[in-house]
């Protein structure tokens, strides 16, 4: 694979890139890239974490990169998820392993890093107090958006130290690039800025989008200026059940959320039933049939987004089409998660205790 193909599948996953003349001169160097995700484990896992997430770690594998996944449990317990209970912690960080082999992600390939081995290591400390001395508090308030919290809550002495942490993790881990979503990027900006101060190597960041909540954006939502607080703001939520695909619904929870979604006629701003086609479906597919009535038209099909994005917004796609399809289409994209955790006793016991934990937010 040429540098050209690399670059052009890690464009794919990133929504925005920064750093891609770095990437690529690494990449021209024959430089093996390490590419880091971090994630708390946290409760019932969501497509955006399951089928995309796995969808855009192959995609950056395909492209050569080393891709170690931290299993951030010490975060989680830091942000009170699980009640603050690491046992429980520890096994939603299985389950959601369990779950990217069930979406087909080549786990053989990823190496899963626990944040319980790392902060071990006095090295480790080290780091954090360093980034500690590096910044803010101010500017550490400010990245607090990357757990899913805001600068004026309340906050703890533990979430306080959260971006720290995970700063430390990008530099600790040797990562050529941070690839995580953009709600992370402020911390991702961070380690870059003190990086050289530090003695480290400046990361690159590679962000991808985050899917919107299938609920209609408030108009308080809608008048926020500031992009990433707009994206943020939209993204869906595990929390709020009806406003996001989990990936062990059944059937007829898919086509009931799906039928309830928010999906305006020829609009295509904020319309999470074309975003779950753009991210979900057509990396998934290689064709996409929408199938409707002959008196409605009859099947169409659609090689492309941008195609049927065109034209439902020309008026030829009726969001009942589009809302009947994609639930046939998400339905056939998570059925093998299902049967995988429905035929694999470890797996299905370590879901079933999973889904009895109270969830904390």
């Amino acid at each position: 694979m040429t540098v050209d193909e690399k670059m052009a599948l890690i464009n794919e996953v990133g929504e925005e890139v920064i750093g891609a003349d770095e990437i690529r001169n690494k990449l021209s160097q024959g430089k093996q890239l390490i590419a880091y995700d971090g994630f708390e484990p946290s409760g019932r896992i969501h497509i955006a974490q399951g089928l995309v997430r796995a969808i855009n770690v192959q995609k950056m594998i395909n492209a050569g990169v080393h891709f170690k996944m931290l299993v951030a449990d010490w975060h989680a317990f830091a942000n009170n998820k699980m009640g603050g209970d690491l046992e429980k912690i520890k096994k939603v960080g299985l389950y959601f392993i369990e779950v990217w082999k069930a979406c087909g992600l080549d786990t053989k390939n990823v190496e899963f890093i626990w944040a319980s081995d790392l902060v071990e290591e006095s090295g480790y400390w080290l780091t954090v107090l360093k980034v500690g001395r590096a910044t803010t508090l101010k500017r550490i308030i400010r990245c607090s958006q990357i757990m899913g919290r805001s600068d004026t809550d309340n906050l703890t002495a533990a979430q306080i130290m959260y971006p720290a942490m995970q700063a430390t993790d990008i530099f600790y881990l040797k990562a050529d690039i941070a690839q995580l979503g953009m709600d992370q990027r402020k911390v991702n900006m961070l380690a870059r800025q003190i990086a050289d101060e530090l003695g480290y190597e400046k990361p690159a960041a590679v962000h991808h989008h985050m899917l919107i909540s299938l609920k209609p954006p408030t108009d308080v939502i809608q008048n926020v200026d500031d992009k990433l607080e707009r994206t943020i703001a939209l993204k869906m939520s595990k929390s709020k059940p009806d406003s996001a695909i989990f990936m062990t619904d059944t059937k007829e929870e898919i086509y009931e959320k799906i039928k309830k979604a928010y999906c305006p006629p020829n609009e295509i701003l904020n319309n999470p039933i074309l975003e779950y086609f753009k991210y979900v479906i057509f990396p998934k597919f290689e064709k996409i049939i929408i199938e409707r009535k002959d008196e409605y038209g009859g099947n169409v099909s659609f090689e492309s987004y941008s195609d049927l994005e065109n034209s439902y917004q020309d008026g030829k796609i009726f969001p009942l089409d589009l809302k009947d399809n994609l639930s046939r289409y998400l339905n056939d994209a998570i059925d093998p998660v299902r049967k995988y955790f429905e035929n694999n006793p470890e797996a299905k016991k370590l879901k079933e205790e999973v889904e009895s934990f109270e969830v904390t937010r």
